[in-house]
């Protein structure tokens, strides 16, 4: 079966473009004359959007500050070489004739219990009947590479832990948006969870326990501006550099703080919002941040505010569930037994790697294959993906990202062409996100099927950048969720192979947006329409010349500004 590279498409798609203006004789030439003409000016309007931005980066009205997303902030992975333990010396068998999956929980086990480290997984073949659960901050499962160490997962989540109750009801499984075979969860995130599950019952998955109160105030904040470092508290005495907090803000009646999410103006003035019980059960809306300084009353956190702190949204700073930290997976593959891809909703959970209740955790070389879902973060902030792939027979979400997660980095991805058709009644979203998670990156991607799918829940403040995609997939999301964008959303330095503008150029849809040197595209197969009436205040720059322009990565740029 052969394969797309990045260069393949972006090259085929140059030259179907110039064939069908010129015929074939003069195609390769005229391309690449219109190539190099065009390259000077898109090289000048981006330079020029950009030091706009540097002049005012926290607070630039259509293009959102993610200099500091990732773990550690943005920094490289902590790769533990204290090594505790092998699965092997706990009975794993890398042949696949019996199930790893108990001795490789045994041996997280150990290497939680001993205050974190590094437990390996020679290079094999593991087969899996049950969940690998990641359950211990500071402990990193390493495999000998993602070409050498395989865990092949032979049963999923439906069998494993039972039917998930849906949102909406009947049938349907939340396994589409939940949960992985290897899923990274603090135990006692996990314990409440499944005991949710097994009751059929609708879980809160976010930082605050199943009925949102896993938490207790520590200070109120003062007002502050969307962008400020230093906040100033009530009460200092809680507070050490350090500590993990939670920043929480609750709405008030006139929905002031979704307006504000939503850019304010007169769109989101005029905007119905108490119907949509889907999107106002994500509020209050809770940031896990970490501190950095405290000085009297005057705290610094580790990342800039994301939003303006208001006295009617009673800011403040609280405890949280207990989250999982420090903590990675490296260096395998990830195989499901390979089945059919379920129709919409009925998804059954054969899923890859999730990380939730998680921070400053992260995946690296590691490629999921024959999943439903692949990589997923729910609750999850300030992590990292970095060299993952999906691949295999086609997957419904192959990223998702939702109920509040924030701050995380997704680079040099990879969405594989799927390798057996569609089959009826499936759908296919792409990189995802939803629910009010804001400041999150995917960065240096191949998307050879799929799009970008900006799933209701009015997410804020995200982008995607230096990616080429073949725009194939369709976006979700319930109406109860309310609108698909909220401000901020920024797209730079983009390539459509196939021509199609819906989810990439969102200038017409979504409100203070950046559409940024993304491909001549067009209108076709699904199309919105605002969910805000009135002017977007978005942004078109450099369109139809990705490529050349300068800085060519969004978020590269803005971590070297960090410098």
């Amino acid at each position: 079966m052969d394969h797309f590279t990045r260069r393949g498409l972006l090259g085929s798609a140059v030259a179907v473009a110039a064939t069908a203006a010129v015929g074939p004789g003069t195609a390769t030439a005229s391309a690449a004359a219109g190539a190099a003409e065009a390259a000077p000016r898109a090289r000048a309007e981006t330079a020029a959007l950009w030091r706009e931005f540097t002049a005012d980066p926290y607070k630039h009205p259509q293009i959102p500050y993610v200099g500091r997303a990732g773990s550690h902030a943005g920094g490289r992975n902590r790769h533990h070489a204290r090594v505790v333990t092998n699965v092997l010396d706990h009975g794993a068998r890398p042949d696949g004739s019996a199930d790893a999956a108990p001795a490789i929980n045994r041996a997280i086990a150990e290497a939680g219990r001993a205050g974190g480290g590094t437990v390996l997984l020679p290079a094999g073949t593991y087969r899996v009947d049950g969940i690998v659960h990641l359950a211990y901050s500071g402990v990193v499962l390493r495999g000998a590479g993602s070409a050498r160490t395989k865990l092949y997962a032979t049963r999923n989540l439906t069998e494993l832990i039972g039917r998930y109750g849906s949102r909406y009801g009947g049938d349907k499984s939340s396994w589409s948006w939940a949960g992985g075979i290897v899923w990274a969860c603090p135990k006692a995130r996990w314990d409440s969870l499944t005991a949710a599950i097994r009751a059929e019952e609708w879980p809160f998955e976010g930082w605050t326990g199943n009925r949102r109160d896993a938490w207790r105030p520590l200070t109120a904040l003062a007002p502050a501006e969307r962008g400020d470092r230093t906040v100033t508290v009530t009460d200092p005495s809680a507070l050490t550099p350090g500590r993990l907090v939670l920043l929480r803000l609750a709405d008030d009646a006139g929905h002031t703080l979704l307006e504000h999410m939503a850019g304010g103006g007169a769109g989101p003035e005029a905007y119905t919002w108490d119907d949509k019980t889907k999107l106002t059960s994500y509020v209050p809306y809770e940031w896990p941040v970490r501190i950095t300084r405290v000085v009297g009353r005057n705290v610094t956190l580790e990342r800039p505010l994301p939003l303006d702190l208001r006295p009617e949204w009673q800011p403040q700073l609280t405890t949280m569930v207990e989250p999982l930290t420090d903590a990675g997976i490296e260096g395998l593959t990830l195989e499901a037994v390979e089945t059919p891809q379920s129709p919409h909703l009925l998804d059954k959970g054969h899923n890859g790697v999730t990380f939730q209740c998680a921070y400053d955790c992260w995946a690296e070389d590691v490629v999921v294959r024959h999943v439903d879902n692949g990589f997923g973060l729910v609750a999850a902030s300030a992590c990292t993906l970095r060299h993952t792939r999906v691949e295999g027979r086609g997957a419904h979400h192959p990223y998702f990202c939702r109920e509040g997660s924030h701050d995380n980095l997704t680079e040099d991805f990879t969405v594989a062409r799927r390798t057996v058709p569609a089959p009826e009644g499936t759908q296919l979203h792409g990189i995802n996100v939803e629910g009010l998670s804001s400041h999150n990156v995917w960065s240096r991607g191949l998307m050879e099927t799929g799009t970008f799918d900006t799933h209701r829940g009015m997410p804020f403040a995200n982008v995607r950048t230096d990616i080429t995609v073949h725009n194939d997939g369709r976006h979700g999301g319930d109406a109860s969720a309310g609108p698909l964008y909220g401000a901020r959303f920024t797209h730079w330095n983009v390539t459509v192979t196939n021509e199609r503008a819906g989810l990439v150029k969102i200038d017409g849809i979504a409100p203070y947006s950046a559409t940024v040197a993304i491909s001549e595209v067009r209108e076709f197969d699904q199309i919105d329409v605002p969910d805000f009436t009135g002017e977007l205040h978005a942004r078109v720059e450099a369109y139809g010349r990705p490529g050349g322009v300068w800085p060519g990565n969004l978020y590269e740029a803005q971590r070297a500004l960090r410098r």
